[in-house]
């Protein structure tokens, strides 16, 4: 529903219950999709590839996420899991471990891990180049919430 396909939940013991339903027949419950369509590449990034490691974030991070549509900052990471690459999708998790975000990440998982908790300034600095100010922007960034 999230991706704007509707879903029926019907019961497969009744005879033909696909092709009823495609047919127009009112069977089991139907789910209606949000109103605002999801673009091609936040579904993929939702639904359509492996996660390949875990951002953990703070709540500010998160809250400037959700609340006011920010992309995710290297000073919003508290904590990296897993061994992942520049431009693979990852989960991002609040600190109580809740899932509320995928998104492909600009920096690898050690880049990440040595600028983690730091403001953008320090990532040149730091990494001895920089290429750009978010971990996640938010034109690769799905949130759930």
């Amino acid at each position: 529903m999230a991706a704007g396909i509707p879903l029926v939940i019907a019961n497969s013991s009744e005879k033909n219950v696909l092709r009823r339903i495609i047919a127009g027949e009112k069977l089991g419950t139907l789910f209606v999709p949000r109103q605002e369509k999801m673009q091609a590449r936040k579904k993929w990034i939702a639904f359509g590839t492996v996660l390949h490691g875990k951002l953990i974030i703070d709540s500010g991070a998160a809250t400037a996420l959700v609340k006011r549509g920010k992309s995710l900052l290297a000073s919003g990471v508290t904590e990296v899991e897993g061994d992942f690459e520049r431009g693979t999708v990852v989960a991002v998790l609040t600190s109580d471990g809740r899932e509320m975000a995928r998104g492909m990440a600009n920096y690898s998982a050690d880049e990440i891990r040595r600028i983690a908790g730091k403001k953008s300034g320090d990532i040149e600095r730091i990494l001895g180049g920089k290429d750009y100010d978010e971990v996640i922007h938010r034109n690769n960034l799905w949130v759930k919430c």
